[in-house]
Formats: C-alpha cells, structure tokens, sequence
C-alpha cells in the first residue's frame, strides 16, 4: 500500500493554509503565485519534452497511437486532450486515444477504486491491439496508481515506448 504522506500531491501546502479567511483577491493571487511555479517546471523539462515530441512525431510516421491513460482527474484530462486532436489537428480518432481507469462510463462518474485495478486500463489496450510502435503517455499525480502502472507494464511487454 501506499503511504500517501510521503507523497507530494497530498502534502501540506502552508501557502493555502489559510484560504478560507482570505478575501477574493487574496485567493486569487495565491492560486496564480502557485500556478507560476507550472510555467518554471516546464521550463526545466523543456529538452525532455522536445524528445518526446520528436518520439510521438516518429510513432505517429509509421502508423503508431498515443494513447494516454490515467484515472480520475488525470485521466479525463487525457481523454480531454485526445479529443481535442480531431478538431485541433485533423487526425483520425484513433490515432491519440484517453484511456480511463474505469472505462467510459468513469469520464462522466466518478467510479471509485478503478484506479488499484491493475489491468484496468491495460485490458482496454489489449481490446485496441496496443502495440510496439504505439506510445501510451501514462498520466498519475502521485505515480502510485495500479491501473496505471499496469498499463506502463503492459507496454512495456509490447515493445513500446512509455512516457510519464
């Protein structure tokens, strides 16, 4: 099991300690004050990102997906993102596909405990014949979900490249 405390998604953020008793204004400018800290973490990340650009460009020239995975909040936002590359990008809908911890029906309700099930995400690949030349983008605030490290594990027995 996972000792949540250790872990920096569910730390004590003294920042936000007291947001109920601030003002709107007061609110409003700690969110942002934390926010800028996402813009200098990309920053720091930004030649790691490039090579998994240049990766997911490669998988997608010989007939590869990226299939993003993930539970709860992170993997709608996977979802969200796949979808948006139809419109956005004009790729066929498989070729970026959000997987969900739960199935479909977990987009829309929240379906508890999907994320300890080990293949949850991974049997959901296997149905999409999941294979080397695909990416799966495995998404978890903690990194401690089961589905997604068994979806990470299924990959990797595939061939594929993984990116977290």
């Amino acid at each position: 099991m996972t000792d949540f405390s250790k872990l920096t998604t569910e730390s004590f953020n003294s920042k936000t300690a007291n947001i109920d008793k601030m003002n709107a204004l007061e609110i409003a400018q700690t969110i942002n004050e934390e926010d800028k800290k996402v813009a200098f973490a990309v920053e720091n990340a930004l030649p790691e990102i490039a090579k998994a650009i240049d990766i997911m460009a490669d998988s997608l020239k010989l007939g590869g997906h990226i299939y993003y995975c993930g539970a709860g909040t992170s993997g709608r936002l996977g979802v969200l993102d796949a979808s948006e590359c139809v419109p956005t990008y004009g790729v066929s809908e498989d070729t970026v596909v959000g997987l969900m911890a739960g199935g479909i029906e977990a987009i829309y309700a929240s379906r508890e405990f999907a994320e300890d099930e080990f293949d949850s995400v991974s049997s959901q690949m296997k149905e999409r014949n999941f294979n080397k030349v695909d990416i799966l983008v495995a998404i978890s605030a903690s990194g401690s979900a089961n589905c997604v490290k068994g979806a990470i594990d299924y990959a990797k027995e595939c061939g594929a490249v993984t990116m977290c």
